[in-house]
């Protein structure tokens, strides 16, 4: 899977964000900084929303799976 980054010059430095997951921004004074801090905001967002899907299926029957993705 590849997901598209986005840097945003700014007064401050970078802003940055991944265009295919909502959620995943943040900020660096440089642009290796930002690149930086977007992997560990990625994790976090992938974390955390694999974190409240087991929450939600606590004590539910249900079928997990690897699923691949392709050319979108």
């Amino acid at each position: 899977m590849e997901l598209t980054a986005v840097y945003k010059k700014v007064p401050q430095g970078y802003i940055a964000w991944v265009e295919d997951l909502p959620g995943a921004n943040t900020q660096g004074e440089t642009l290796e900084e930002a690149r930086e801090n977007l992997q560990e905001a990625i994790r976090l967002v992938f974390e955390a929303n694999r974190e409240l899907a087991e929450r939600e299926l606590e004590d539910s029957e249900v079928i997990k799976e690897p699923v691949s993705l392709g050319t979108l």
